[in-house]
């Protein structure tokens, strides 16, 4: 599904470059359950934009369903986001003001398709939110507002999801709930990829992918 070849991404600080990503090259197949793991700074984040055409990298390839998806224009993005990629942040991202159901439905509007309330509501009470959906964010726990974050990545019915350390914000047990519904969608085959610091995050992985300084230095196939 992924194939990444010689990425780099280097970035202008204050008028000195700054590289962010060397020369990255990995592939990850359909279905696969991938964590990328490295300490703060390292590329993490960097390299979890470019995965999600949130970025472009400065050199090297980048294939996605075997297109390639470097260097293509903002628009050209956007929809590849709003067709391909579902998102979940540690910080949940969710609209405060907003209800749970409006929140699901965001993703929709982004697409250029159809609200379809009726959807919205079956995503959340796939993850067990039915009874919250009236419910504005702030109203939410911060594993409810989590779970209300997967069912809008779900919405349009993505095959890729990238988590950026989902349970960071969780106890523990709101974080297993969490860990327990992306096992539940890997299994159905969608791909995960998780960024997590957390070491019982990264034992759910079948491969783990480390980055040190901006190199992949490290790639673990678990059994």
């Amino acid at each position: 599904m992924i194939r990444i070849e010689n990425i780099s991404r280097t970035y202008s600080r204050d008028g000195v470059p700054v590289t962010a990503l060397r020369e990255a090259t990995f592939n990850i197949d359909a279905g696969d359950l991938v964590v990328i793991r490295g300490v703060s700074g390292s590329g993490k984040s960097t390299l979890l934009n470019i995965l999600g055409c949130l970025d472009s990298p400065s050199s090297g390839t980048y294939l996605l369903d075997g297109a390639d998806v470097s260097h293509k224009s903002d628009a050209e993005l956007s929809r590849i986001r709003s067709q391909k990629i579902g998102f979940i942040f540690q910080s949940f991202n969710l609209l405060p003001r907003t209800t749970a159901i409006e929140n699901v439905e965001l993703p929709m509007i982004y697409a250029d398709r159809e609200i379809s309330r009726s959807r919205a509501a079956a995503m959340l009470a796939r993850v067990g939110l039915a009874h919250r959906e009236r419910h504005f964010a702030t109203e939410l726990s911060g594993g409810e507002q989590q779970r209300v974050a997967i069912a809008r990545a779900l919405i349009n019915d993505p095959a890729l999801i990238l988590a950026d350390e989902p349970t960071g914000n969780l106890d523990e047990s709101a974080g297993a709930g969490v860990m327990g519904l992306l096992h539940d969608l890997n299994d159905e085959g969608r791909t995960i990829v998780l960024v997590t610091h957390d070491d019982a995050v990264a034992s759910h992985a079948r491969r783990v992918l480390m980055i040190r300084d901006g190199v992949l230095r490290e790639s673990e196939v678990k059994a």
